[in-house]
């Protein structure tokens, strides 16, 4: 499998684009707890080694990197959509808004974004939408990283507020265990009452 390149953010330079923001979501398809995103702005010359999609990396292989990320970074942020918003949009929409809210709150305006297989506007800049760019694009790629860990932070905090559903386990994903704990103890305030299986559920 190919690492992830800079080619997209060279030829973003070469046009005259120098700080290019790489955007990536976490969460989209999980049964609790918010969606998350991340934008990232990577300075020309970021050391690669290790960066690759995060769902390719060990939870210790992240926190590592994200380190790494934050601090190198030019700028970087991060968007959080909660279950509610999810709820009353719908996940397409929540995973935009998300989105929007991490390139926006950049402190160094990008010239140009990069965006895991999202068409997202952001005024006149250019933005590309690549699918499993992720797996492509270096800057993608880091945020892919950091919205991850992020998420994986307020997951595990939810573990504490709703013991018992194995969120900082599963992190709210529709697993076999987590599928069990509904089961056995209702929908907490943090599950999205518009996916299945939780449509017709109560209200712990």
């Amino acid at each position: 499998m190919s690492l992830p390149h800079t080619k997209e953010e060279c030829a973003l330079r070469k046009a005259g684009h120098w700080h290019i923001a790489g955007s990536d979501e976490v969460g989209k398809g999980a049964w609790a707890g918010p969606i998350v995103a991340a934008a990232v702005v990577l300075p020309e010359r970021f050391p690669v080694k290790g960066v690759k999609d995060s769902k390719q990396l060990s939870a210790a292989a992240r926190e590592k990197l994200f380190v790494r990320i934050t601090k190198h970074a030019v700028s970087w942020a991060v968007g959080v959509v909660s279950q509610e918003t999810i709820d009353r949009i719908g996940i397409q929409k929540a995973n935009v808004r998300a989105i929007e809210q991490a390139v926006k709150k950049l402190h160094v305006a990008p010239d140009a974004v990069l965006i895991d297989a999202v068409k997202v506007k952001f005024g006149k800049k250019p933005v590309k939408a690549i699918i499993k760019g992720d797996t492509k694009v270096l800057s993608i790629a880091a945020a892919s990283i950091v919205a991850k860990v992020v998420r994986d932070t307020l997951m595990k905090g939810f573990e504490r507020q709703y013991p018992g559903y194995g969120f900082g386990t599963h992190m709210g994903y529709g697993t076999t265990e987590h599928r069990k704990k509904l089961d056995t103890l209702g929908l907490s305030k943090i599950h999205r009452k518009s996916f299945q299986p939780m449509k017709h559920m109560e209200l712990a």
